[in-house]
């Protein structure tokens, strides 16, 4: 149960709250564990109830579904598909005191400032609200503003989630999924999400790592700019864009209308080569690019807002995962095995057979197939799955690459459903190979190589040396850790122990029989008779402990 200096007012009237919404939805999981008779194994409610709960307790645990659906490697597909359409639908904050948050946010009054500024919010979220305004200079700008107050509710929400977290870790379920750093993580990637300034240089880090690439025209992409003068923790100012959400100007008025299927077929390239330089050249890229963030503007270009989600890959990573992609494409399960052994942390001992073998029946059920007939959530997560079900943890960076282009595709689906994400991808392979074995500066890779052999080739002899004096002195020793070793040691000690008692038992029975050839007394009797029932005592529990072990065969 919650120890006693957990149960505050606020937290039990937040708890009352929470048990209520999971029993009207027919899920009381919550109220067993929470009074201490709950199962070891949590049982998830269906994915389509899961998420009802989730809406229905607010923005704190939409949020939490939302960066659940970032963890393949925790839920199914069938959960990961339904909490990634998880979007907030909160009424937006009334005019009057949006007007009032907005004034003690700024330095200077909002008419010094503004030459327009509209208080109602044109779009409502969770944390935030937009609006709509223009500069005296004539620009026309969008305000991001957080909502009044939702900081202290967060904080009681997210305490409740972590209490929750260590109650859960005490069962299997939770020691296997480390639900506490699960927690903790959520907590600090909704509290980064609060202060916009972090949002703010997330969008500009974006655009300029976009501003140039031999893939696609970085005029064709446009990443809103900052207004940084008027951008702070609570407010976040940005160049507007007039357009509309790629799926809705497709079908709609707009230039897409006349364009047909080239310029369709142009803006789902524009996407892939973009998003593809952000995977594996930058290493940053945006993790939620749903419809509602992929915009197309009227003049033609394509926009990408809204960059509180973004990932990052080190380099590391990037080779493994660009090698992975290579692997899939060429339907090379064993390659795949080693590249996920390197990106993925065992647990328990692998079976490496047995990994390799899930990879070959996964890759070729979906090789050569064109993307309107892959789910692409499922395949990812099924590549994850294959790990997991294998002892391997993977980071959760990879977990939120999966979604991202989970979500492009998906996008790329509805607007274009011909795409091909092999024949997308497949004219960047080269140049991705390329830039991972020589970088992008040829000069610099060769300096750095030639450095790194003549480091080894003075260090080498020197070591070489060192493991001959070793040798020759006979003080070198060798540490050798052979899996299974102990369990092997302890058969070998049964068997010996057996063994000896076996040993015990014969010569109990010879030492009976020898006395009782010689002359008989009543003490030499004694003896005999005595050597003999512990000689039979010992056997018979000899054989029963064999007969127990199951090895007497």
């Amino acid at each position: 149960m919650l120890t006693p200096q957990i149960l505050t007012p606020r937290i039990i009237s937040r708890q009352g709250e929470i048990i209520e919404v999971f029993l009207r939805h027919g899920w009381d999981y919550m109220r067993r564990l929470v009074s201490g008779s709950a199962p070891d194994e949590p049982d998830l409610p269906p994915p389509a109830v899961l998420r009802n709960i989730l809406i229905d307790l607010g923005p704190v645990y939409i949020k939490l579904g939302q960066l659940l659906s970032t963890r393949p490697d925790l839920l199914s597909p069938a959960y990961i598909e339904a909490l990634s359409t998880l979007q907030s639908t909160v009424p937006p904050v009334p005019a009057a005191e949006m007007e009032i948050f907005i004034r003690q946010q700024l330095a200077q009054p909002p008419e010094d400032l503004f030459a327009e500024i509209d208080y109602s919010a044109i779009a409502a979220g969770s944390i935030g609200q937009t609006h709509k305004a223009v500069l005296q200079s004539g620009q026309p700008v969008a305000l991001k503003v957080r909502r009044p107050g939702i900081e202290i509710q967060i904080k009681r929400d997210v305490d409740l989630i972590k209490d929750i977290a260590r109650l859960v870790a005490t069962t299997q379920f939770g020691q296997r999924y480390n639900v506490v750093s699960l927690a903790e993580e959520f907590s600090t990637a909704l509290f980064a999400e609060l202060d916009f300034s972090t949002e703010a240089s997330y969008t500009d880090r974006l655009r300029l790592s976009l501003q140039n690439s031999k893939w696609f025209d970085p005029k064709q992409l446009v990443v809103p700019q900052i207004v940084w003068s008027l951008t702070g923790p609570n407010l976040l100012v940005m160049e507007w864009l007039e357009g509309k959400p790629l799926l809705t100007a497709a079908i709609g008025e707009g230039p897409l209308l006349n364009g047909a299927e080239t310029k369709r077929q142009a803006v789902t390239t524009l996407l892939f080569r973009a998003f593809f330089q952000q995977y594996f050249v930058n290493g940053f890229f945006h993790a939620d690019p749903h419809p509602g963030n992929v915009f197309y503007l009227k003049d033609g270009r394509v926009a990408l807002l809204d960059c509180g989600m973004m990932g990052s890959i080190d380099p590391q990573t990037r080779a493994a995962l660009t090698e992975m992609v290579l692997a899939i494409v060429n339907s090379d399960a064993q390659r795949c095995t080693q590249l996920t052994l390197q990106l993925a942390e065992p647990i328990k001992p692998v079976n490496l057979v047995q990994l390799e073998s899930d990879y070959s029946r996964l890759l070729s059920r979906y090789y050569g197939l064109n993307l309107d007939q892959i789910n692409t959530a499922e395949a990812f997560s099924a590549i994850l799955d294959a790990g997991t079900r294998n002892h391997l943890r993977w980071p959760a960076n990879i977990g939120l690459f999966t979604k991202s282009l989970a979500n492009l595709e998906g996008v790329a689906l509805q607007f274009n459903p011909a795409v091909n994400l092999v024949e997308e991808i497949r004219p960047l392979m080269v140049d991705l190979f390329r830039q991972q074995l020589i970088g992008d500066d040829p000069l610099q890779t060769l300096l750095r190589t030639g450095l790194e052999f003549r480091n080894l080739s003075m260090s080498a002899p020197r070591q070489f040396g060192f493991l001959l004096d070793r040798l020759s002195d006979e003080t070198l020793s060798w540490n050798v850790n052979i899996q299974s070793l102990s369990s092997v040691q302890r058969s070998i000690e049964q068997a010996a122990n057996r063994r000896a008692f076996s040993t015990v038992v014969a010569a109990l029975i010879i030492g009976a029989a020898i006395i009782s050839t010689g002359q008989q007394t009543s003490q030499l009797q004694w003896l005999s008779n005595s050597l003999f029932a512990a000689a039979t005592l010992l056997g018979i529990w000899l054989i029963i402990s064999i007969l127990r072990s199951g090895r007497w065969r």
